[in-house]
């Protein structure tokens, strides 16, 4: 495979000299800035074999740099092992960023070429002006990709369909409408979006475009006059054409937006995100784009009472799918038989593929046994797949899209007998995740605020994980939700009632094993107080943590409590929908911690 992709980048060099590029910027996204992108987009797996959903890479005359964030440290050691490539850690403090490292590692006179489309407004101007600044030019037209991957996959062709407002909780039309209003505010008459949950949101439409992510590959520009979807004829039916009539929204071929974007009138102001709308839309709106942000992101982050009760079904559901899956591992194991990673995620589909209303996976699952649980987004490939036996973890992490909400969930699991050192991690994981389940928190309170919370008992032990605590979550759409997060770094959103977060604090030891515990949780009223209006989380998530793996010593009566309670919960929740072999099981995984 190294060979592979170093007579890849080699045919690269020869397309950069041809035209006069002296490096080349190709960030792990899609003309959408999407996380999760079609095989069409998969550049830089094709030119570094890194798999991973995050990523950047450099290539220059002489050198080739990939630069990862923390989740894929040793996913990109690994990937990259025995290539030209050198693994760049990103976020740690002496780790260049890609745009400090050109600048010092290239000539003045050079010439920087990027695909503007896979760049955002923000950092396209960044980008721009720090070559500038040392007289290099930013060449966004430079695309040699079809000339060096001859057999590129196509941009996909999946059919759209309508996602039904009994579900939705909201006509598109009305979406519009609230839309409209927003990007007003911003100085703006009309939005354009590239970002494919904000169009599938705002349209309740659905497709199967990319792997987990029920989107579809289009454009959309909305206004008072009327709105374009730029999209591929071959993925529309009568229904989803008559759907989007009704809405007002007229559709146009995928290739021709930047030239239906040149022609719309300069006085009609036009609001782009800066951080979802690419440089090169931002240029053909040149003089009348409005730079601010997303109007759709909090009205998306905020679940409307119908979807927030099809999530909370949607999460029985999958809980019941989670129990059945961990008595088959259980029994398997138990038995004797040969079970592998692949084996566990094989098991878990299954599962949740006999639930109502199942779509797809909403990422592909993590089934990461012993050291293979240390990799943070690891998912297993034939030459990884680890055999569970032994005396060690099983680190999953997994969820579905159902037509009513999405699912994400991670447990860890003692296999044989977990050592002490395995349990005590375990336990000051499990107390960072109830500190976050029961915190309450004033109106206004963003996630960095409380992410803390979660890290401090495994702080005052010398230990920490480098990952967010909680990411937003989408309703039957992606995984990975803005704005809101429980991070170190601050997005600046606060956490509003009806934002669904996820609670996953962990922590890993290379080569040894991994830990994370994630529910999901929904911000809801706590109280009203002459201080103001204070907010909760309800933990919407339903399936047992492994109690074999808690060290009581270490937890106070609190934290017990909120275990057993949440226990309590999952089994009155779920055994309606078991069998009696299943409710003895469970009765059993969700008995009392034993002081």
């Amino acid at each position: 495979m190294e060979n592979i992709i170093n007579q890849r980048l080699a045919s690269l060099r020869d397309q950069m000299r041809q035209a006069g590029i002296s490096a080349v910027i190709m960030p792990r996204t899609d003309a959408h800035l999407s996380e999760y992108i079609s095989s069409h987009w998969h550049i830089v797996r094709y030119f570094s074999g890194f798999t991973g959903s995050a990523g950047l890479m450099v290539v220059t005359l002489d050198d080739a740099r990939l630069w990862v964030d923390s989740r894929y440290f040793l996913q990109g050691e690994q990937q990259i092992a025995g290539t030209e490539i050198k693994l760049m850690k990103d976020g740690l403090p002496d780790t260049p960023s890609y745009t400090q490292w050109l600048l010092s590692t290239l000539a003045p006179g050079s010439t920087v070429g990027i695909n503007g489309l896979l760049l955002s407004v923000e950092d396209t101007a960044r980008l721009r002006s720090d070559l500038a600044g040392r007289n290099m030019e930013l060449n966004v037209n430079f695309d040699p990709i079809d000339k060096v991957w001859l057999d590129r996959p196509a941009l996909p062709t999946d059919k759209v369909f309508v996602h039904d407002v009994k579900y939705a909780g909201e006509e598109a039309k009305s979406k519009i409408g609230r839309i409209l209003a927003a990007a007003k505010e911003q100085g703006a008459e009309a939005y354009f979006t590239s970002a494919l949950d904000e169009i599938a949101w705002i349209l309740n439409i659905r497709s199967n475009d990319v792997p987990c992510n029920p989107v579809a590959t289009s454009f959309l520009y909305i206004s008072p006059e009327g709105s374009t979807l730029w999209i591929d004829d071959v993925k529309l039916t009568p229904e989803v054409a008559a759907h989007l009539e009704k809405a007002g929204v007229r559709t146009a071929p995928y290739q021709d937006v930047n030239s239906d974007l040149i022609r719309i009138p300069k006085e009609t102001k036009v609001l782009l995100d800066k951080a979802k709308a690419s440089g090169a839309i931002a240029e053909a709106l040149a003089g009348h784009a409005v730079i601010g942000s997303s109007p759709v992101a909090i009205p998306k982050a905020v679940k409307n009472a119908v979807q927030i009760e099809g999530i909370r079904t949607a999460h029985l559901r999958d809980g019941v799918a989670m129990v059945r899956s961990l008595i088959e591992i259980e029994r398997i194991l138990k038995a004797g038989e040969p079970l592998t990673e692949i084996g566990v995620a094989e098991i878990l589909l299954e599962n949740r593929k006999k639930g109502d209303l199942f779509f797809d996976l909403s990422f592909d699952t993590i089934a990461g046994f012993g050291a293979n649980g240390a990799i943070v987004h690891y998912t297993a490939s034939e030459t990884s797949n680890k055999k569970i036996e032994g005396n060690s973890l099983l680190l999953i992490d997994s969820g579905a899209n159902y037509l009513d909400g999405t699912t994400d969930l991670t447990r860890t699991i003692a296999i044989g007998k977990p050592s002490d050192d395995m349990r005590h991690d375990f336990t000051l994981v499990m107390k960072g995740h109830i500190a976050i389940a029961t915190s309450v928190f004033p109106e206004g309170t963003r996630g960095a605020q409380l992410d803390a919370m979660a890290r401090l008992p495994l702080w005052k032990e010398g230990k920490s994980y480098l990952h967010g605590t909680g990411h937003g979550v989408g309703h039957f759409l992606n995984v990975h939700e803005g704005p809101q997060s429980i991070r170190l770094n601050d997005t600046m959103a606060p956490l509003t009632p009806g934002m669904l977060t996820s609670n996953e604090p962990g922590v890993y030891l290379e080569g040894r094993y991994g830990i994370r515990c994630e529910n999901l949780v929904l911000t809801i009223p706590s109280m009203t107080t002459e201080f103001g209006h204070f907010y909760a989380f309800e933990t919407i998530t339903m399936c047992p943590f492994d109690r074999s793996l808690f060290e009581t010593s270490i937890m106070s009566d609190d934290e017990i409590g909120w275990v057993d309670a949440y226990h309590a919960t999952v089994y009155e929740k779920l055994a309606p929908y078991l069998n009696a072999e299943e409710k003895e099981w469970l009765k059993a995984a969700t008995a009392p911690l034993n002081k």
